[in-house]
């Protein structure tokens, strides 16, 4: 699949930085690859933060992905940050 910039909204912006929620099908390895974001450059900086819904139609994950590099339009994030990975009830 591919990035989709309606799945991708604001959740609070301040001091230049903004947070971020995206949802996406698409699988954490596709995209957290450099260049999934990259339509959305003019938007997204360095250090900015993207709360994500990941492979919801699988098996879901949520997580935190860093916006580590955007140079010459290539957008590239860290790998996600898992969050409620475990449940141990």
């Amino acid at each position: 699949m591919a990035f989709k910039s309606k799945d991708l909204s604001v959740l609070a912006y301040a001091n230049g930085f903004t947070l971020w929620h995206y949802t996406t099908a698409d699988l954490a390895t596709d995209v957290d690859t450099a260049g999934y974001f990259s339509t959305a450059s003019d938007m997204l900086r360095v250090g900015d933060m993207i709360m994500s819904n990941i492979d919801t139609d699988g098996t879901p994950q949520a997580g935190i992905l860093l916006v580590a590099s955007n140079s010459g339009g290539t957008v590239d994030v860290a790998n996600l940050t898992q969050v409620g990975a475990s449940n141990s009830d």
